[in-house]
């Protein structure tokens, strides 16, 4: 069986820490049910160098604009202060295409900001750092706010900042 990628979502200011579980255990083939079926890649606005809110520097792997789409992909946006700016929307965009196409979309912290400016929550249960949060995006979909650590409905997981191991145990189902 060929090895499926999952696309982590790598951008200036990115909160390393809260994909860490996740990506540590998608990339540990004796964690998997079927060893290498999985492998996370990288993937940047364009394929220049990053540099995380940990100080780590990282080099994309592929260009947003090279993403592909089907049921197969997986897309995990982390959090991080520039979601908060309104930055990052064409990552928002990508993960809408992901979704349409019937891949999964992961996002925590400040990604869910950006899934909600996007109106990506508007009719999926979902939850954040906090329903005040989301509710400063002026998004739509207050009522189906969860106050959970981590929610998944469907194809699109999202979870809260001080979640990380939720996120990885949802994104791991």
């Amino acid at each position: 069986m060929p090895t499926r990628d999952v696309h982590l979502f790598i951008f200036d200011s990115l909160s390393d820490w809260e994909p860490a579980y996740a990506v540590a255990g998608i990339n540990t083939p004796q964690l998997q049910k079927r060893p290498g079926r999985y492998q996370v890649r990288t993937v940047g606005l364009s394929k220049a160098p990053v540099l995380s809110a940990g100080g780590l520097r990282i080099q994309p792997d592929i260009a947003l604009d090279s993403l592909p789409y089907d049921e197969q992909q997986t897309l995990i946006l982390p959090g991080g202060s520039s979601w908060d700016q309104g930055h990052n929307m064409a990552a928002v965009e990508a993960a809408k295409k992901m979704l349409q196409a019937g891949g999964s979309v992961a996002a925590i912290c400040g990604a869910t900001a950006g899934l909600a400016r996007g109106g990506l929550l508007d009719d999926k249960r979902h939850t954040s750092n906090a329903r005040e949060y989301l509710a400063a995006t002026r998004y739509r979909g207050g009522a189906l706010y969860q106050d959970e650590p981590a929610v998944t409905d469907g194809r699109l997981i999202t979870a809260a900042a001080m979640a990380p191991v939720d996120f990885a145990v949802h994104i791991f189902r």
